[in-house]
């Protein structure tokens, strides 16, 4: 069994054509985002249709780039630009990454004031 011990997510959040593969994505990463692709952590592509994702991840020796396409519906992406207007990176919990697999779309989450023990 294969397990990526993936650290974070990182949202790229602008659409992305699909077609780019494992050095034009790890490019992106570099030139856009200003990170290293060979963190650990799991950046995370969506296609310009909404249908397709993609995730590159270096793992000790080498890249995988997984790819998920929905049979129906859109992935959602948050929409955060920089003050220049360009993408930038969105990082995501494992709790806001398996929303954005499952289609859910949580427009504000407030943490209800408890009283502590």
């Amino acid at each position: 069994m294969i397990q990526f011990g993936v650290e974070s997510f990182v949202l790229y959040s602008a659409p992305v054509d699909m077609r780019k593969g494992i050095n034009t994505l790890a490019q992106v990463v570099v030139s856009e985002l200003g990170r290293d692709p060979q963190c650990g952590e799991a950046f995370v592509f969506i296609g310009t249709r909404g249908d397709l994702l993609k995730i590159l991840l270096w793992q000790k020796n080498g890249y995988w780039l997984c790819q998920h396409r929905l049979e129906r519906g859109r992935f959602r992406l948050p929409v955060v630009r920089r003050h220049d207007g360009r993408a930038c990176a969105v990082s995501l919990s494992i709790w806001e990454w398996q929303n954005l697999i499952d289609g859910i779309i949580v427009k504000q989450v407030q943490r209800l004031p408890r009283f502590s023990v």
